[in-house]
């Protein structure tokens, strides 16, 4: 811990950068009196440089608690600058490598040249408009998300939660007219249950936290959107019992769980919900905002398995950390929808669409989700041989560059350590699970330096 440039005027009488001469390391080497003087320049430089990174974060720190609503745990001591491909450097001079990548964000890394490049052309042009009028990078956009998935049309939002939000209102809307009910009759009853799953994630606004699994997140905002059940992952008889015809308009579930621990489906588990929405005459709605976009080593996490959704919910990783949300959903369900139904000001936006052209253009590069699976079963394999029979450790998990390491114990101290070496990692499940989300862009070197910090980590339990 550095001193601040208080504690120095304290202890020494002196201002800061005009400290007592230090003391040289070369103990043993004689110094000319010509020397003398230009050692303690270096010196008192070094110390300012010192002083001021310190005094920079404090003062980031201090502004940060005195003015912005705490709603976050965040270190004390450390505040981020910049970043490069997958490194983060902070205030105080630290380099960090970054296997958290902003919560699956930044798939592309930091600073992607290609990515800035484009940024920065289009915010010489046009920013925003809102959906007042047309725009050509929102129009290509959403033609490559179309072309490249199960979907016929595109709703634009600005993140995950809004996405799941969008979504829900398009199912109960797109039930009603399925049922053969009026929807703009405010007597009229039509199927409205929205059907999600135990561990899950959706967000934390009003209506995707009532599908949210956590009762902790929920509890304080209590009563939420009613007609929210609850089922278990990977338990079809469980969903059988909650999804009822003339009840359920749609079905939310993760092909792959992120927050809720790196938990897989199958396509038998996926296929069996497509049958019972489709029996049951619901929607079946994929939440892809962490699994989606080449994070498992496919474009759309889903692919593994072969089972098409009737929409899917995708953010995070779109426009390589830029605010984006979309809605991808099948021409049956945008039927349903009329202008005024739903809208956002900011969403769709040029410049952010811009950002995920660009996105898009790096994750289709030639061999680019090849390379994801590959060091994915790269990093699966060197974290399971170094934390082979070390005590704590349960399963090591994922697919592609979503990996989990589940302990039985909290994961605490294990991020705590990995962050005090140089690594940022996050905890998933319980508390009680590792999840490495790095960009997707990171190397073997990179994977053999977080596997030695994390495994010096999980052995120092």
């Amino acid at each position: 811990m550095y001193a601040s440039s208080a504690t120095v005027v304290a202890a020494t009488g002196t201002a800061a950068c005009s400290s007592p001469r230090p003391r040289s390391s070369l103990h043993n080497v004689r110094l000319t009196s010509a020397a003398r003087p230009a050692l303690r320049r270096h010196h008192r430089r070094a110390a300012c440089a010192v002083l001021e990174k310190t005094d920079k974060t404090a003062q980031v720190v201090a502004d940060e608690n005195s003015y912005v609503l705490q709603t976050y745990g965040r270190p004390s001591d450390l505040v981020f600058t910049h970043g490069e491909g997958a490194k983060l450097f902070s205030a105080d001079g630290r380099e960090f490598l970054d296997f958290a990548a902003g919560i699956a964000v930044n798939s592309i890394g930091h600073g992607h040249p290609h990515w800035v490049a484009a940024v920065q052309d289009q915010a010489t042009k046009l920013v925003h408009t809102s959906n007042l009028f047309h725009t050509e990078p929102q129009a290509t956009l959403a033609k490559r998300l179309v072309e490249t998935s199960f979907a016929d049309r595109v709703f634009y939002c600005n993140s995950g939660t809004e996405a799941n939000e969008g979504a829900i209102k398009f199912a109960r809307k797109w039930a009603k007219k399925n049922a053969g009910v009026d929807p703009y009759d405010a007597d009229a009853v039509g199927p409205s249950e929205v059907v999600s799953f135990h561990n899950c994630f959706h967000g934390r606004t009003m209506g995707a936290l009532a599908l949210t699994y956590k009762q902790q997140y929920k509890t304080p905002f209590l009563p939420l959107i009613g007609g929210a059940k609850m089922a278990t992952y990977m338990d079809l008889d469980s969903a059988a019992a909650v999804i009822k015809k003339g009840k359920t308009a749609a079905v939310f579930v993760e092909p792959v769980q992120g927050e809720g621990g790196i938990n897989i489906a199958t396509k038998e588990f996926l296929q069996g919900l497509r049958d019972l929405c489709d029996e049951a005459g619901a929607l079946l709605v994929y939440d892809e905002v962490q699994c989606g976009l080449g994070r498992t080593g496919k474009l759309w996490a889903h692919e593994h398995f072969g089972v098409e959704p009737d929409m899917m919910s995708v953010a995070k990783p779109l426009a390589g950390g830029m605010p984006i949300g979309a809605v991808l959903m099948k021409q049956h369900v945008a039927d349903a929808m009329a202008p005024g139904d739903h809208g956002s000001t900011f969403a769709g936006a040029p410049l952010v669409c811009a950002a995920a052209n660009a996105t898009l253009d790096i994750i289709g590069e030639a061999g680019f989700l090849d390379s994801v699976q590959a060091k994915g079963a790269y990093l699966r394999g060197e974290l399971a041989a170094a934390l082979k029979d070390v005590p704590h450790v349960v399963e090591v998990r994922g697919t592609g560059l979503i990996c989990g390491v589940e302990l039985d114990c909290p994961a605490g101290p294990v991020t705590s350590a990995c962050m005090d070496a140089g690594l940022i990692v996050i905890t998933a499940g319980a508390g009680n699970v590792v999840r490495l989300v790095p960009p997707l862009i990171i190397t073997e070197e990179d994977i053999d330096k977080c596997v030695s910090i994390l495994s010096a980590a999980v052995k120092g339990l």
